[in-house]
């Protein structure tokens, strides 16, 4: 049995241990997922704080073991979502007036602060670049952003400077009245020239940083097109977007068994028991190495919400990306004079 209630300092939930309960504290409550959704470690970080009590008695040993037919009462704090700070962190920018900024961002920055990233990201360089006047624009945590890009990947993005422009491009974004285009090099050789995936997108129902594919996801449209082939590594392909979920272009290319090089998620990477030698080995241990989901926001184009102006944005692939296709191409140039 357990009972959930609210106070000033957050949720409070009680649960009375049956009579079969049995091994540690931490573990018997991280088993209580009906009530809970919470790991064991943010558990036994609660104990530890003094969070846990029982019959009055405040209980600190994650370890002790569970006394069937107590009522234990674990106190979850109220979340404090510090409101980020300006941070003087160079920016890319590719276009900017009194509305918007359009940018480069680079792979590794986080788009806005979240738990585990809550300084050095996008936002805290655009509040130190753009002052007081961001402040507010779409929310404390997110001022500004209209739309995302993975930590991971690199590319074009636009944040608003005004309500007005956060409105309008949040309305160009929901009406996907967006040219979006990424260059991605996957796994494998694609076996069309061009294509479309159309494969509703929901987030997975065990795996919270996963989405996959199900009838019950949300409308989800990726157009590819086969761009150059690096035999029998990989393909660069070019993915326009119809419409904008989270991982989509990830998740689309995999369920065509061409997932993005570096993707750990959802890689699927080739094995070195589907190489025909040595150096093709060599050569595929050399890709499995690039260390970020080699995705890159290569084109956005839209019209300006104040202005009514045509905007377009491209930009080349990055540096670590166009490495590696010198890399692969090199490789591939030595193994054909072995």
């Amino acid at each position: 049995m357990d009972n959930s209630t609210s106070s000033e300092t957050g949720d409070e939930i009680v649960l009375t241990a049956p009579e079969d309960a049995s091994g540690r504290l931490d573990r018997w409550l991280s088993q209580q997922t009906d009530a809970l959704d919470l790991s064991r470690s943010r558990i036994k970080t609660l104990i530890v704080s003094g969070q846990l009590s029982a019959s009055g008695a405040v209980l600190t040993d994650p370890s002790a073991s569970v006394r069937p037919g107590l009522s234990y009462r674990l106190v979850l704090p109220a979340a404090e979502e510090p409101v980020p700070q300006p941070e003087s962190i160079p920016l890319d920018i590719l276009f900017e007036d009194q509305h918007l900024i359009v940018l480069n961002k680079a792979a590794g920055m986080v788009v806005h602060p979240a738990p585990g990233s809550l300084t050095g990201t996008l936002v805290n360089a655009l509040l130190a670049h753009c002052g007081d006047s961001l402040t507010g624009i779409g929310g404390v945590m997110r001022p500004g952003i209209v739309h995302r890009l993975d930590k991971d990947t690199s590319g074009v993005m636009v944040a608003a400077k005004t309500q007005k422009a956060h409105t309008g491009l949040s309305e160009l974004f929901a009406a996907h009245d967006i040219d979006r285009r990424y260059q991605a090099l996957v796994w494998g050789m694609m076996t069309e020239a061009r294509g479309r995936v159309d494969a509703p997108i929901a987030r997975h129902k065990t795996d919270r940083k996963r989405q996959t594919i199900t009838p019950s996801g949300k409308h989800a449209v990726t157009h590819y097109q086969l761009e150059r082939s690096f035999p029998p590594f990989a393909s660069l392909v070019t993915c326009e977007l119809e419409t904008g979920r989270t991982h989509q272009i990830r998740v689309h290319m995999t369920s065509l068994g061409h997932g993005l090089i570096g993707d750990a998620v959802y890689g699927r990477p080739l094995r070195a028991g589907q190489m025909p030698d040595r150096t093709s080995r060599e050569i595929l241990e050399m890709i499995r190495r690039f260390p970020r989901q080699a995705l890159h926001a290569a084109h956005l184009g839209f019209t300006h919400p104040c202005t009514g102006e045509a905007l377009s944005f491209t930009q080349p692939l990055p540096d670590d990306m166009a490495g590696l296709i010198t890399d692969i191409e090199t490789a591939m140039r030595r193994r054909v004079q072995i």
